[in-house]
């Protein structure tokens, strides 16, 4: 009876809210603190509430002043370079308009920084992208800090900046909050053509030319990305959180039924105000643990290894790895959407979506049903779609059924018994590996390994024509504390080719991949890093090393007594260019990966 999956379930609640007991405790303690001294209206002086209601409408003043009505702020991370994000650019003048037709009032609290990552991979600026998140938190932090809001709006969808808006929320976590997303492009070139043309160019099969001509085609409009990567895995967290309305986050860009949504997300923003719903009653043990089951069930991204860590942490959360691995050992694979099948997250939609994944994994037990979010009391909410009928928004029946089995599948006849992640652990350390679009017969690799501190350094390995063996590819000097903890995304055509030609292939790193990548066995996240010490640091080429996520191993074949008379490597130079001088403190100060890689939690 114990390892029923529902009573895993069950059992990983209970041990991490009584793990988190005392930082728990202490996080609602905080905003009790805060709260007392919210909404700030009696606190401020006539010239303080002068500056905040200066430019706005007469109307809006006098019901900022006299807190007649709530006042929203909103935190956006709007810039017209990225895609998913140049949508965002109406939202705000949208949002005032829905509040004032409730008797409310909406302003901008702040902006934050959104990098893109798909512009900085393999380039130096990636260096920087992973603390783009504790930017963003701090912004957010930042931009409420005026305190004189009684809700929050947060508009982001990218990678590391719907955890970081969420981080700062939680900071004002008295607050109500919301999570409004600008959904995605529509479909492009197909996910298999555009992995097909990059290994090919990696092979120096086709030119620039042709590379960049599916790349366009892929990348082509407005709206988030369309592949599963971390962007889209963010919304899919926000659901199962509950910040976010049901089934809101695939509905496409610069349609009616989205504008709709938008609406709708602020009048239940100003019900969850009237009803005094904050976002730490939102966010706890068991949505934190419902977000990871989703994240599971549908083979998400790798980076939310990390990002889950730290918001936890925000939250006053104990979440861990172990927790994650012990989960995903029980929670079924539901769905195929690239990196992990050809689908893509409008096919995903289309199919079912999440309400269709939440409907699955609710019937199963697998979910903490006795949550709260925007919509109300429990999930039923959430297994149902949003339909638009001349410009009236309702909700559907529960979504019971896929509408393709070749993208999802019910929990009963899943695509793979278990979740997408595991954990690994051994001589060198721990990582964890995203195994759910690795193929069965690649998921344990014991081979001689070649060391490389670069990108770079191991593709001209790879041109010269080095690696043509069976090759456990390290790449160290990776992690948060060496260079900030990079995405590895250049590598995977060049490891995806060897693989293709036959050869047993791995990466280990303490580095990162990319929420695209998979189809190579990549321990990832190694911890230590080797900046500290860890073991990594001190392997050589030539020495076999063995990356098992069947059984969670990741061991060098070395004995210990040599393995602790080795010297450690010397970690490589920072350059000081593109900004990443002024993150010396940040990677000096920050957490390890297994703790959230984080320099602020």
């Amino acid at each position: 009876m114990q390892n029923k999956p529902e009573n895993v379930i069950r059992k990983v609640t209970r041990e991490i809210i009584e793990r988190s007991k005392p930082s728990r405790e202490a996080y609602l303690g905080m905003l009790d603190q805060t709260g007392a001294q919210s909404p700030a209206g009696s606190c401020l002086s006539c010239s303080n509430m002068a500056h905040v209601i200066a430019a706005s409408p007469q109307d809006d003043k006098d019901s900022i002043a006299t807190q007649k009505a709530p006042n929203i702020g909103i935190v956006t991370a709007y810039n017209d370079m990225l895609s998913a994000h140049q949508p965002l650019a109406d939202y705000p003048d949208r949002i005032k308009s829905v509040a004032r037709q409730h008797g409310a009032t909406a302003q901008v609290a702040g902006g934050v920084p959104a990098m893109c990552d798909g512009v900085t991979q393999g380039q130096p600026g990636m260096e920087l992208s992973l603390f783009s998140r504790d930017v963003i938190a701090m912004a957010t932090a930042v931009s409420l800090t005026h305190n004189v809001f009684d809700a929050v709006a947060c508009l982001g969808v990218c990678d590391k900046i719907v955890p970081g808006l969420l981080m700062g929320a939680l900071q004002f976590g008295h607050l109500p909050a919301v999570f409004i997303p600008a959904g995605p492009m529509p479909s492009g070139i197909s996910n298999a053509e555009k992995a097909s043309v990059r290994k090919r160019f990696a092979a120096g099969e086709v030119d620039e030319i042709a590379l960049f001509d599916v790349e366009t085609k892929s990348y082509h409009s407005a709206g988030t990305c369309t592949f599963y990567g971390t962007a889209n895995s963010n919304q899919l967290l926000m659901e199962m959180l509950g910040v976010q309305l049901p089934s809101t986050s695939f509905i496409n860009t610069g349609t009616p039924l989205r504008d709709e949504l938008t609406d709708a997300s602020i009048q239940r923003l100003l019900q969850a105000a009237k009803n005094k719903l904050p976002l730490s009653t939102v966010v706890n043990e068991k949505s934190l643990v419902n977000a990871v089951v989703g994240l599971l069930a549908t083979g998400g991204s790798t980076n939310h290894t990390l990002h889950l860590v730290a918001i936890a942490k925000a939250a006053g959360i104990d979440l861990r790895w172990s927790d994650m691995a012990e989960l995903s050992a029980v929670v079924p694979l539901l769905a195929r959407v690239y990196p992990n099948g050809s689908a893509d997250v409008n096919h995903f939609r289309d199919a079912g979506g999440i309400a269709f994944i939440v409907h699955q994994l609710r019937s199963a037990g697998l979910l903490n049903q006795d949550t709260v979010n925007l919509m109300g009391e429990g999930l039923d909410a959430y297994t149902r779609e949003p339909v638009s009928d001349n410009g009236k928004l309702s909700w559907s029946a529960p979504v019971k059924e896929s509408r393709n089995a070749d993208v999802l599948r019910a929990s009963d006849d899943p695509f793979d018994a278990e979740g997408g992640i595991k954990l690994l652990e051994g001589n060198i350390g721990r990582a964890v590996v995203k195994v759910s679009a690795v193929e069965p017969q690649f998921r344990a690799v014991s081979a001689p390994c070649r060391v490389f501190t670069s990108q770079q350094a191991m593709q001209d390995a790879f041109q010269a024509g080095e690696l043509e063996q069976d090759v456990v590819v390290v790449a160290r000097f990776q992690g948060p504390a060496a260079n900030g903890m990079p995405e590895l995304h250049k590598l995977t055509p060049a490891l995806s080719v060897l693989q293709d030609k036959g050869f047993k292939v791995a990466l280990l790193t303490d580095g990162r991949m990319s929420g695209a990548s998979g189809k190579v066995l990549a321990a990832i996240h190694v911890t230590p890093e080797a900046v500290h010490d860890g073991v990594i640091g001190k392997l050589q080429d030539g020495d076999v090393i063995t990356v098992d996520a069947i059984n969670g191993v990741m061991s060098v074949e070395i004995n210990a007594e040599e393995l602790s008379s080795r010297a450690q490597a010397s970690a490589p130079y920072v350059p000081a260019t593109l900004g990443r001088n002024l993150f010396g403190s940040a990677r000096a100060h920050t957490s390890s990966a297994e703790a959230g890689a984080s320099f602020i939690v």
